[in-house]
């Protein structure tokens, strides 16, 4: 059966061409060649919040150029206009509807910052339209998507950059730099937490579609569902269908550093505790939660997340604490600190500008060097800090989070494939059901 999103074999051309809805693309025509001193013209898809980090890192650079604001809302467009006006002196031209940002041949990169639903898919269509991609964490919506993704850089050869800024701060490179010169010793357990009391979302009322918001769009390869009041613009996070809870949300971050730091892959088993406890309301993954991931030689890593409630003795509101066999070391988007097994300071490095921590824009200079990273890539063909292979790794870890959880008991895993050995009920959440006709594919 042919979908909107089959290829269709041009044999005048000798390319391929992906089609979505009524729009056919075509694979590399859409691609120009940069040399290391060209323009960089980009297209940022999903405007509201995390977006904002975007724009001012995209804004840093002098030999690069915003195109596009595409976004499916217009109060969200009107109000971001007038930011853009302010904070980078230019107002992009103005797209709803990303299919005609793909096709426009002067886009070299795509900024991904939609709902999550949509990351995977979107970043397979610019692919397939030749462009780069910088996508938000998650990278996927589930790992049949991961494993998508990653096939499709592979096929079509562009850049393809994780939003887990992290992975290019100063204080973390020097930190991972050092636990492989051994100065906490053998390094075994990576901790990851993050702590906010979020209020309650209520339980949705159905009303109808706001004029200003393209909801067909919106809702894109997921099942649809009738409109109701509390899902847009941010709560989608915490509905299946959309969202992947808070695991993704956030711990991606922090996971994904006590993973490198721990120089592991995928896990072995993962164990997953925890509930919904402090709201009867619609949110439908757990608001407080307790991961554990055992990998080869003994290693192990913990995920602890307060989405409604701050945890308690107080500390930082997110952060990473990598154990060693003769130290500790303490981490986050704005410091690295060393201890000792007494616990005494040994080091402190802080990064020269600060990034947010909590709110949902995030904006800071972890962005600005991210960035920086992922267009000196597309200029010299240099390695970027948070490859797609890689970044799906760490997004797979939060994915077996969330199958583990749903399956109630721990999960064996196959370290080479991520598939689950032991569970046929935490293997149906491997892949989703799609919207007839959107289902991604190469």
């Amino acid at each position: 059966m042919t979908t909107r999103r089959d290829f269709i074999k041009k044999t005048t051309a000798g390319t391929a061409a992906v089609t979505l809805g009524s729009m056919v693309l075509p694979t590399w025509a859409n691609a120009r060649i940069l040399g290391a001193n060209d323009q960089i013209n980009c297209a940022v898809i999903g405007v509201r919040s995390r977006a904002k980090a975007h724009f001012l890192a995209i804004h840093q650079d002098a030999n690069a150029k915003i195109l596009y604001s595409c976004d499916v809302d217009d109060i969200i467009l009107e109000e971001h206009n007038a930011w853009c006006q302010e904070n980078i002196g230019y107002v992009p031209k103005v797209e709803k509807d990303f299919r005609k940002v793909l096709e426009d041949k002067d886009v070299d990169a795509i900024f991904i910052a939609t709902p999550e639903h949509w990351h995977a898919p979107m970043a397979i269509l610019g692919l397939q339209a030749g462009k780069h991609v910088y996508v938000e964490k998650p990278c996927s919506h589930n790992p049949y998507e991961n494993d998508l993704l990653v096939a499709a850089q592979k096929k079509y050869g562009k850049k393809v950059q994780m939003g887990n800024q992290q992975r290019s701060g100063k204080t973390s490179m020097a930190a991972v730099e050092d636990i492989k010169k051994g100065v906490i010793g053998d390094v075994f357990k990576g901790e990851a937490y993050y702590s906010n009391n979020r209020g309650s979302i209520g339980h949705g009322k159905m009303i109808e579609v706001p004029k200003t918001l393209n909801w067909e769009m919106w809702q894109g390869p997921a099942p649809r569902e009738n409109y109701r009041d509390n899902i847009h613009p941010y709560n989608w996070h915490w509905f299946k269908n959309w969202g992947t809870g808070e695991i993704h949300n956030n711990g991606t971050h922090e996971i994904d550093i006590c993973r490198w730091a721990l120089g592991v892959d995928l896990p072995e088993t993962v164990t997953a505790f925890g509930g919904k406890y402090t709201f009867d309301d619609d949110w439908e993954f757990p608001d407080n939660q307790q991961v554990t991931y055992t990998f080869p030689g003994d290693k192990f890593i913990t995920w602890t997340s307060h989405s409604r409630g701050i945890m308690k003795p107080e500390r930082p509101g997110r952060g990473i604490t990598i154990y060693g066999s003769k130290g500790v070391m303490e981490l986050s988007r704005n410091f690295y600190k060393l201890y000792d097994l007494n616990g005494n300071l040994l080091k402190l490095e802080n990064e020269a500008t600060t990034s947010a921590t909590l709110n949902t824009q995030g904006i800071g200079g972890l962005d600005v060097d991210h960035v920086a990273n992922f267009f000196n890539a597309i200029r010299t063909d240099t390695s970027l800090n948070s490859d797609i292979r890689d970044a799906s790794v760490s997004t797979m870890l939060c994915h077996l989070g969330n199958m583990a959880y749903d399956a109630g008991h721990t999960i064996q895993v196959n370290t080479q494939t991520g598939k689950i050995l032991n569970s046929e009920k935490a293997m149906k959440g491997w892949k989703r059901e799609y919207e007839k006709g959107w289902e991604p594919k190469l």
